[in-house]
């Protein structure tokens, strides 16, 4: 195979022409000025990202990271709160439909007198799982009737079911009023 003809004064392949000129710079600059974009690896400059990536969909978060959504004050808060209304459905389902109650009251007495929002969703939380526990626990004691898988389902698909939606409610921020609840602890 032959190779293509070459220009004039191009030599060999790997050899620097004569006289040692630097390579040319981009079409539409100049050799002296410098690249508009930093190296890769290199600091960026205003408006460059940093190294590493681009930045999240939506820019950067702004100074002290993003807020967080619907009253609460710390990341702490929106975790007792979760703990609250997704403990409530895993007792639920683990309890065999009785102990719905358990996280809830430790979301309360661990944190609810220090944050407010912790509170409201522990109490609000803490009063449907325990209606439908106590609802479990008659159906539990009629089950020698037969009649009591029925009160028994209910309380745990109830339990299960509404814990998550709260859940996700109180994820997003957002106070969850539960169906089919009473008020028993204020």
């Amino acid at each position: 195979m032959t190779e293509p003809p070459r220009p004039p004064g191009a030599g060999d392949p790997g050899a620097q022409p004569p006289g040692g000129t630097p390579p040319s710079a981009p079409y539409g600059s100049s050799a002296n000025e410098p690249p508009t974009a930093p190296l890769s690896g290199a600091a960026g400059g205003p408006g460059y990202p940093p190294p590493g990536g681009y930045p999240p969909p939506g820019g950067y978060p702004p100074p002290g990271g993003y807020p967080q959504p619907g009253g609460y004050a710390s990341n702490e808060d929106k975790t007792w709160a979760l703990v609250a209304h997704f403990g409530g459905a895993a007792g639920m389902f683990l309890g065999g439909a009785v102990l719905g109650w358990v996280a809830p009251l430790i979301a309360l007495l661990a944190r609810g007198n220090q944050s407010p929002a912790v509170r409201a969703h522990a109490v609000a939380a803490l009063n449907f799982q325990l209606l439908w526990s106590i609802i479990g626990l008659v159906g539990w004691v009629l089950v020698c009737a037969v009649i009591g898988f029925i009160p028994v389902g209910a309380a745990y698909l109830m339990g299960i079911i509404f814990g998550i939606v709260a859940g996700l409610k109180a994820n997003e921020g957002q106070l969850y009023r539960y169906p089919a609840s009473v008020s028993m602890i204020k």
